[in-house]
């Protein structure tokens, strides 16, 4: 994470009260956005290798239907969504989750936005993504089909 200046969050509450005030963000597992924002900020489909018009990040807007959920346990389903790729073995070492706005326009296979004009906002700690993954753990039911750490699928019967 060396040579970005962005700051970064270090409780889950910033990220929370970022989510109230501000306009739509989103969370990008990656290198980062130096690495990202070089030359052409695409993603690129695991499956055909075939590029996307834009980076691959999920969603912290909270949901209309959502709003009877704190919004912490919201914000901590999104942020473990895709924490797979920080663990995942055929990922760089170095992955780690960053704010960022920007444009979405269109989904990629896995039906997650796809973003350009992307301004990084922050990079978020990994003291944010193990409160995050404390309050997850704390939940009962099933996450649903996507790939996810077995840890946050107590309850699933797959």
């Amino acid at each position: 994470m060396a040579g970005q200046r962005l700051p970064t969050y270090t409780t889950l509450d910033q990220l929370v009260e970022l989510i109230e005030e501000g306009p739509a963000v989103f969370v990008r597992w990656s290198r980062g956005p130096q690495a990202d924002l070089e030359g052409s900020p695409v993603s690129r489909d695991g499956l055909t290798g075939m590029e996307m018009p834009g980076l691959s990040a999920n969603p912290l807007v909270f949901e209309e239907w959502a709003k009877d959920l704190p919004t912490a346990l919201w914000v901590s389903r999104r942020l473990c969504d895709y924490i797979h790729l920080r663990d995942d073995d055929r990922g760089p070492d170095d992955v780690h989750p960053w704010v960022l706005k920007g444009e979405e326009i269109g989904r990629g296979p896995d039906n997650e936005p796809l973003v350009r004009d992307v301004e990084p906002v922050a990079w978020i700690a990994d003291s944010v993504i193990a409160e995050a993954e404390r309050m997850v753990a704390r939940q009962s039911g099933e996450w649903g089909p996507l790939h996810r750490p077995t840890r946050f699928t107590r309850g699933s019967k797959g």
